[in-house]
């Protein structure tokens, strides 16, 4: 196994990952709950970036409701950046295998 050849291959494939990463930062995914009552923005960072939440959403006699549709949209939307960085680093990781590395 040649050594230097290996490093190479790491720090090609660290660089590839490190692109990648920032792409799917930039892309966003959505997600709604209550029947788009609520709709949360995240990007591949996993930031939320947008909340919205209908007038109708709104009952001061039960505040409870709207936190618990924001928190089923925020958690869809965390769910759905995963998925999208899952998505654009898979196939990179599947490479590892191509480093050598048993196991791999």
């Amino acid at each position: 196994m040649d050594m230097n050849k290996l490093m190479q291959q790491a720090q090609e494939m660290q660089e590839q990952l490190a692109k990648v990463q920032e792409e799917a930062a930039n892309e966003t995914v959505e997600a709604t709950a209550g029947g788009g009552m609520v709709t949360v923005t995240a990007n591949g960072a996993g930031e939320i970036t947008e909340i919205k939440i209908a007038k109708e959403a709104i009952d001061p006699d039960d505040p409870e409701m709207l936190a618990d549709l924001v928190l089923a949209a925020v958690n869809e939307a965390l769910r759905s950046a995963q998925r999208l960085v899952e998505s654009k680093v898979g196939p990179l990781m599947g490479g590892l295998g191509g480093l050598g590395l048993p196991g791999m």
